[in-house]
Protein backbone atom coordinates (compact mmCIF):
# COMPACT_ATOMS: atom_id res chain seq x y z
CA UNK A 1 0.00 0.00 0.00
CA UNK A 2 2.92 2.18 0.65
CA UNK A 3 4.68 2.05 -2.23
CA UNK A 4 1.34 2.28 -4.50
CA UNK A 5 0.69 5.68 -2.61
CA UNK A 6 4.14 6.88 -3.46
CA UNK A 7 3.86 5.36 -7.00
CA UNK A 8 0.45 7.41 -7.30
CA UNK A 9 1.43 10.76 -5.91
CA UNK A 10 0.36 10.35 -2.64
CA UNK A 11 2.97 11.63 -0.04
CA UNK A 12 1.71 12.35 3.57
CA UNK A 13 0.47 9.85 5.82
CA UNK A 14 -1.68 10.77 8.94
CA UNK A 15 -0.90 8.79 11.95
CA UNK A 16 -1.09 9.33 15.70
CA UNK A 17 0.41 8.76 19.04
CA UNK A 18 -2.64 6.94 20.16
CA UNK A 19 -3.55 4.73 16.93
CA UNK A 20 -2.45 1.51 18.55
CA UNK A 21 0.94 0.56 17.24
CA UNK A 22 0.46 2.60 13.59
CA UNK A 23 3.48 4.35 14.27
CA UNK A 24 5.85 1.58 14.97
CA UNK A 25 4.53 -0.57 12.41
CA UNK A 26 5.03 2.52 9.68
CA UNK A 27 8.49 2.83 11.17
CA UNK A 28 8.79 -1.34 10.45
CA UNK A 29 7.53 -0.90 6.98
CA UNK A 30 9.70 2.43 6.09
CA UNK A 31 8.53 5.80 5.31
CA UNK A 32 11.25 6.96 3.17
CA UNK A 33 9.58 9.76 0.49
CA UNK A 34 6.42 10.66 2.62
CA UNK A 35 5.93 13.87 4.80
CA UNK A 36 4.50 12.00 8.21
CA UNK A 37 1.97 13.83 10.18
CA UNK A 38 1.26 12.75 13.40
CA UNK A 39 -0.64 13.65 17.01
CA UNK A 40 0.16 14.41 20.77
CA UNK A 41 -2.01 12.95 23.35
CA UNK A 42 -3.89 14.97 25.90
CA UNK A 43 -1.48 16.60 28.02
CA UNK A 44 -1.85 14.38 31.13
CA UNK A 45 -3.54 16.02 34.66
CA UNK A 46 -1.32 17.58 36.85
CA UNK A 47 2.02 16.98 34.53
CA UNK A 48 4.49 19.37 36.04
CA UNK A 49 7.22 19.60 33.34
CA UNK A 50 4.65 20.42 30.28
CA UNK A 51 8.36 20.99 28.10
CA UNK A 52 9.76 17.55 29.19
CA UNK A 53 6.30 15.82 28.25
CA UNK A 54 6.12 17.06 24.61
CA UNK A 55 10.32 16.69 23.81
CA UNK A 56 9.56 13.04 25.65
CA UNK A 57 6.43 12.13 23.37
CA UNK A 58 7.88 13.31 20.27
CA UNK A 59 11.04 11.59 20.54
CA UNK A 60 9.43 8.57 21.17
CA UNK A 61 7.07 9.19 18.06
CA UNK A 62 10.37 9.53 16.00
CA UNK A 63 11.74 6.42 17.50
CA UNK A 64 9.28 4.28 16.38
CA UNK A 65 9.09 5.98 12.98
CA UNK A 66 12.53 5.55 12.72
CA UNK A 67 12.86 9.30 11.38
CA UNK A 68 15.09 12.44 12.83
CA UNK A 69 12.13 14.72 12.11
CA UNK A 70 8.39 14.85 11.75
CA UNK A 71 6.36 17.54 8.78
CA UNK A 72 3.50 18.02 11.51
CA UNK A 73 2.94 17.52 14.89
CA UNK A 74 -1.28 18.58 16.14
CA UNK A 75 -2.84 18.35 18.94
CA UNK A 76 -5.68 15.88 19.57
CA UNK A 77 -6.53 17.91 22.23
CA UNK A 78 -6.96 21.51 20.90
CA UNK A 79 -8.50 22.79 23.74
CA UNK A 80 -5.64 22.21 25.70
CA UNK A 81 -3.73 25.41 24.75
CA UNK A 82 -6.55 27.32 26.62
CA UNK A 83 -6.38 25.74 29.81
CA UNK A 84 -3.58 26.39 32.78
CA UNK A 85 -0.71 24.81 30.71
CA UNK A 86 -1.69 25.90 27.33
CA UNK A 87 1.17 28.69 27.06
CA UNK A 88 3.67 25.86 27.94
CA UNK A 89 2.49 23.49 25.53
CA UNK A 90 2.31 26.48 22.55
CA UNK A 91 6.07 26.95 23.75
CA UNK A 92 7.04 23.38 24.01
CA UNK A 93 6.21 23.00 20.74
CA UNK A 94 7.34 25.89 19.13
CA UNK A 95 10.59 24.26 20.80
CA UNK A 96 10.52 21.33 18.59
CA UNK A 97 10.03 23.78 15.66
CA UNK A 98 13.20 25.81 16.36
CA UNK A 99 15.13 22.59 17.31
CA UNK A 100 14.10 21.22 13.67
CA UNK A 101 12.57 18.10 15.18
CA UNK A 102 9.41 19.06 13.28
CA UNK A 103 8.37 21.24 10.73
CA UNK A 104 4.93 22.44 11.35
CA UNK A 105 3.01 22.75 14.74
CA UNK A 106 -1.31 22.83 14.58
CA UNK A 107 -4.05 20.94 15.94
CA UNK A 108 -7.07 18.36 15.12
CA UNK A 109 -10.56 19.80 15.40
CA UNK A 110 -14.11 18.51 15.07
CA UNK A 111 -15.48 22.08 14.96
CA UNK A 112 -14.72 25.36 13.26
CA UNK A 113 -16.28 27.03 16.20
CA UNK A 114 -12.98 25.74 18.49
CA UNK A 115 -10.82 28.25 16.08
CA UNK A 116 -12.05 31.30 16.90
CA UNK A 117 -10.34 31.21 20.54
CA UNK A 118 -6.97 29.71 19.58
CA UNK A 119 -6.36 31.83 16.38
CA UNK A 120 -7.07 34.93 18.45
CA UNK A 121 -3.88 33.75 20.81
CA UNK A 122 -1.86 31.34 19.17
CA UNK A 123 -0.15 30.97 15.40
CA UNK A 124 -1.01 27.20 13.86
CA UNK A 125 1.05 26.42 10.57
CA UNK A 126 -1.23 23.30 10.15
CA UNK A 127 -5.65 22.73 10.70
CA UNK A 128 -7.09 19.22 10.58
CA UNK A 129 -10.73 19.68 10.54
CA UNK A 130 -13.96 17.58 9.22
CA UNK A 131 -15.30 18.44 5.84
CA UNK A 132 -17.54 16.37 3.97
CA UNK A 133 -20.69 16.57 1.62
CA UNK A 134 -22.93 16.84 4.58
CA UNK A 135 -20.32 18.69 7.53
CA UNK A 136 -19.56 21.91 5.10
CA UNK A 137 -18.98 23.79 8.58
CA UNK A 138 -15.24 24.92 7.28
CA UNK A 139 -16.45 26.45 4.81
CA UNK A 140 -19.83 28.32 5.64
CA UNK A 141 -18.23 29.72 8.66
CA UNK A 142 -15.47 31.33 6.65
CA UNK A 143 -12.82 30.06 8.38
CA UNK A 144 -11.54 27.73 5.17
CA UNK A 145 -10.85 31.42 3.54
CA UNK A 146 -9.30 32.87 6.73
CA UNK A 147 -6.65 30.33 7.73
CA UNK A 148 -5.68 30.03 3.85
CA UNK A 149 -5.46 33.84 4.03
CA UNK A 150 -3.49 33.30 7.39
CA UNK A 151 -1.09 30.61 5.40
CA UNK A 152 -2.27 27.71 7.12
CA UNK A 153 -1.96 24.29 5.68
CA UNK A 154 -5.54 22.88 5.62
CA UNK A 155 -6.14 18.71 5.64
CA UNK A 156 -9.80 18.04 5.66
CA UNK A 157 -10.91 14.41 6.92
CA UNK A 158 -14.05 12.55 7.59
CA UNK A 159 -14.82 12.96 3.91
CA UNK A 160 -16.62 9.67 3.89
CA UNK A 161 -18.19 10.95 7.42
CA UNK A 162 -16.39 7.92 9.17
CA UNK A 163 -17.97 5.40 5.92
CA UNK A 164 -21.80 6.42 6.42
CA UNK A 165 -21.26 8.23 2.97
CA UNK A 166 -20.48 4.67 1.61
CA UNK A 167 -23.16 2.52 3.06
CA UNK A 168 -26.02 0.81 1.42
CA UNK A 169 -29.18 2.46 2.50
CA UNK A 170 -29.94 -0.73 4.00
CA UNK A 171 -26.91 -1.39 6.25
CA UNK A 172 -26.88 2.75 7.76
CA UNK A 173 -27.29 1.89 11.26
CA UNK A 174 -31.32 2.73 12.79
CA UNK A 175 -29.38 5.53 15.34
CA UNK A 176 -29.29 6.87 12.29
CA UNK A 177 -32.53 7.34 11.10
CA UNK A 178 -33.48 10.94 12.30
CA UNK A 179 -31.81 11.71 8.99
CA UNK A 180 -33.60 9.91 6.87
CA UNK A 181 -34.60 12.29 4.19
CA UNK A 182 -30.71 12.85 3.86
CA UNK A 183 -30.03 9.24 2.97
CA UNK A 184 -32.77 9.09 0.55
CA UNK A 185 -31.71 12.31 -1.44
CA UNK A 186 -28.33 11.11 -1.28
CA UNK A 187 -29.24 7.75 -2.44
CA UNK A 188 -31.65 8.84 -4.86
CA UNK A 189 -28.91 11.24 -6.41
CA UNK A 190 -26.27 8.05 -6.65
CA UNK A 191 -28.97 6.00 -8.42
CA UNK A 192 -30.36 9.20 -10.64
CA UNK A 193 -26.76 9.90 -11.75
CA UNK A 194 -25.21 6.42 -11.81
CA UNK A 195 -22.43 7.90 -10.13
CA UNK A 196 -19.81 6.99 -7.61
CA UNK A 197 -20.08 7.44 -3.90
CA UNK A 198 -16.35 7.39 -3.47
CA UNK A 199 -15.44 9.70 -5.99
CA UNK A 200 -18.66 12.42 -5.06
CA UNK A 201 -17.26 12.12 -1.90
CA UNK A 202 -13.49 12.89 -2.77
CA UNK A 203 -15.20 15.62 -5.40
CA UNK A 204 -16.22 17.73 -3.10
CA UNK A 205 -13.14 18.68 -0.88
CA UNK A 206 -11.01 18.75 -3.88
CA UNK A 207 -12.77 21.08 -5.68
CA UNK A 208 -11.68 23.66 -2.93
CA UNK A 209 -7.84 25.17 -3.69
CA UNK A 210 -7.73 26.17 -0.11
CA UNK A 211 -7.49 22.47 0.85
CA UNK A 212 -3.81 21.12 0.61
CA UNK A 213 -4.71 17.79 1.72
CA UNK A 214 -7.42 15.59 2.01
CA UNK A 215 -7.14 12.76 4.60
CA UNK A 216 -8.59 9.41 3.93
CA UNK A 217 -8.16 5.50 5.14
CA UNK A 218 -8.08 2.07 3.52
CA UNK A 219 -8.13 -1.18 4.78
CA UNK A 220 -6.72 -2.70 1.93
CA UNK A 221 -4.59 -2.07 -1.33
CA UNK A 222 -7.76 -2.52 -3.85
CA UNK A 223 -9.59 0.07 -1.11
CA UNK A 224 -6.58 2.55 -1.62
CA UNK A 225 -6.62 1.77 -5.95
CA UNK A 226 -10.30 2.68 -6.00
CA UNK A 227 -9.98 6.23 -4.18
CA UNK A 228 -6.59 6.93 -6.12
CA UNK A 229 -8.85 5.95 -9.46
CA UNK A 230 -11.76 8.15 -8.20
CA UNK A 231 -9.45 11.37 -6.85
CA UNK A 232 -7.73 11.34 -10.40
CA UNK A 233 -11.13 11.36 -12.42
CA UNK A 234 -12.46 14.35 -13.95
CA UNK A 235 -14.89 15.77 -11.55
CA UNK A 236 -18.67 15.33 -11.42
CA UNK A 237 -19.96 18.37 -10.58
CA UNK A 238 -23.75 19.10 -9.78
CA UNK A 239 -22.75 17.19 -6.46
CA UNK A 240 -26.35 17.30 -4.24
CA UNK A 241 -26.92 19.30 -1.04
CA UNK A 242 -26.87 17.23 1.81
CA UNK A 243 -25.79 20.05 3.82
CA UNK A 244 -26.31 19.50 7.94
CA UNK A 245 -25.42 21.44 10.89
CA UNK A 246 -26.50 18.43 13.63
CA UNK A 247 -23.79 17.63 15.73
CA UNK A 248 -25.59 14.24 16.66
CA UNK A 249 -24.43 13.31 12.91
CA UNK A 250 -21.74 15.46 11.91
CA UNK A 251 -19.85 14.78 15.06
CA UNK A 252 -18.59 11.04 15.35
CA UNK A 253 -18.20 11.74 19.26
CA UNK A 254 -22.02 11.87 19.62
CA UNK A 255 -21.95 8.92 17.84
Amino acid sequence: MLKFALANGLDTIDTAIAYGESEMRLGELGTQGFKLVTKLPALPDGCIDVGAWVKLQTVGSMSRLGVNSIYGMLLHKPDQLLGSNGVSLYESLQALKDGGQVQKVGVSIYSPNELDELKQKFHLDLVQAPFNLIDRRLHSTGWMRRLKDDGVEIHARSVFLQGLLLMAKSDIPNKFSKWDDLWRNWHNWLADFGESAVQACLDYPLSFCEIDRVVVGADSLSQLAQIVIAANAKPIGNLPDLCCEDEYLINPTHW
